[in-house]
């Protein structure tokens, strides 16, 4: 039997799932499952632990193996639990060496993230059934925001060489791909640890010019206050780049921006998005945002709310507040439970009036796709498209816009 991969989390996450299941096959691992996990809420947590309890019942004779961020920041917990046979650290599981070895005594497996000053390009020329390909320019984060864990699972920020970067969007090109989606941890403070540190606009306009053949370049969640001003002109002068940035926002009350240890304000992000938008009109923004940070009134919470309609939105990620522990911000003054299902639950309300604003502008247009698994592609600004008919993933198409039903547009 073969090596399965259990993804949570983020696109990097999916991205090294691929490196995992390439180097426990090269070992020689058979008949094993590796759950690579997720710790940016304890939902995510949990969720995982659940999945790691009932493969066990669905796979008693398999081996378990657990990586990820919740393995390397709680990695003892993990190997407590009597369904799990090892658990890698976040370094170790793309490591070639740790996957000779895991026959080791030792259930943990799990080295000291913080000390890791280096990424080396991990070729993953596609993923099985994907219509984009995924290329990781960085890992890790240098900042410290106080509800987040994961630059503890991550370690520091480092960047692959440009050079490379390029050299693997040829390859990806080469291999069919149409569209790269550039990923990271905080792509956009790449290149800060290389030599002459260049910027992601840099690297954005290298691969734009160094691989002309390439369709489409998309970016990953972006820190708006880090881009930088050949970032923002290649958004105005290559339409390769696709109008589509999701935006790391977390709250739209300056207090709690603070308290999170955030380096924008308010002002920063809708002036962001218009300053954006004037480049490209056609761009659409999604965003990230917090419910129930700790100290948030109802007053605060209604300034997040407003900031979907200032900064123009069209689609939300909604994380009801779940304190990590070890993090300032578990240390704080918590709102109540049910005030921040409540509010969760009224973001999410907002953002699905948002979506449905921005698909019935689409009706009766006609969009350029990327095909994808189960008859859905995507429009270049990411918006899903129901096709009448499944097509082969991968394939570039013309599409009219007939209709949507609230959650995605409906090809004619």
């Amino acid at each position: 039997m073969s090596v399965d991969v259990v993804t949570f989390g983020c696109r990097l996450n999916a991205y090294e799932s691929e490196v995992i299941r390439r180097e426990a096959e090269a070992a020689g691992l058979s008949d094993a499952v590796v759950i690579n996990t997720c710790a940016v809420t304890g939902e995510a947590v949990k969720q995982a632990r659940q999945t790691i309890r009932r493969l066990r019942r669905q796979r008693p004779d398999a081996r378990i193996v657990v990586t990820g961020c919740a393995a390397q920041t709680d990695p003892k917990s993990f190997a407590a639990m009597p369904e799990v046979d090892r658990v890698l650290g976040n370094e170790e599981k793309i490591s070639s060496a740790a996957w000779a070895n895991i026959d080791a005594n030792e259930r943990i497996a799990v080295g000291d993230i913080m000390a890791v000053t280096n990424t080396a390009l991990h070729r993953v020329d596609g993923i099985d059934g994907r219509a984009r390909a995924l290329l990781q320019v960085q890992n890790g984060c240098d900042h410290r925001c106080t509800f987040c864990i994961i630059p503890f699972g991550r370690g520091n920020s480092r960047s692959v060489p440009v050079n490379d970067l390029v050299a693997q969007a040829r390859r990806l090109v080469a291999n069919g791909y149409c569209e790269i989606v550039l990923t990271g941890v905080d792509i956009t403070s790449y290149g800060a640890n290389l030599p002459d540190a260049p910027r992601l606009g840099a690297l954005v306009k290298k691969i734009l010019n160094g691989v002309p053949e390439l369709k489409r370049l998309r970016l990953s969640s972006i820190d708006s206050v880090e881009a930088d001003a050949d970032l923002l002109d290649a958004f105005g002068n290559d339409a390769r780049l696709m109008p589509h940035l999701h935006l790391s926002l977390q709250a739209g009350d300056d207090l709690i921006l603070k308290r999170m240890k955030r380096r924008h304000r308010r002002a920063d992000a809708i002036a962001f998005c218009d300053s954006v938008r004037r480049l490209r009109p056609d761009m659409v923004f999604g965003g990230d945002i917090i419910a129930g940070f700790p100290t948030e009134t109802e007053a605060m919470f209604g300034r997040s709310l407003d900031l979907v309609d200032e900064c123009g939105l069209t689609q939300l990620h909604v994380f009801p507040f779940s304190p990590r522990p070890g993090t300032p911000a578990a240390r704080m003054p918590q709102v109540a439970g049910e005030a921040i299902k409540d509010r969760a639950r009224r973001l999410r309300e907002k953002g699905a009036a948002a979506l449905r604003r921005h698909l019935d502008a689409e009706i009766g247009t006609r969009r350029r796709v990327l095909t994808e698994r189960g008859g859905i592609s995507r429009t270049e600004q990411f918006t899903p498209v129901r096709m009448p008919t499944p097509v082969e993933p991968g394939v570039m198409l013309d599409v009219g816009i007939a209709g949507h039903d609230g959650r995605q547009l409906l090809a004619a």
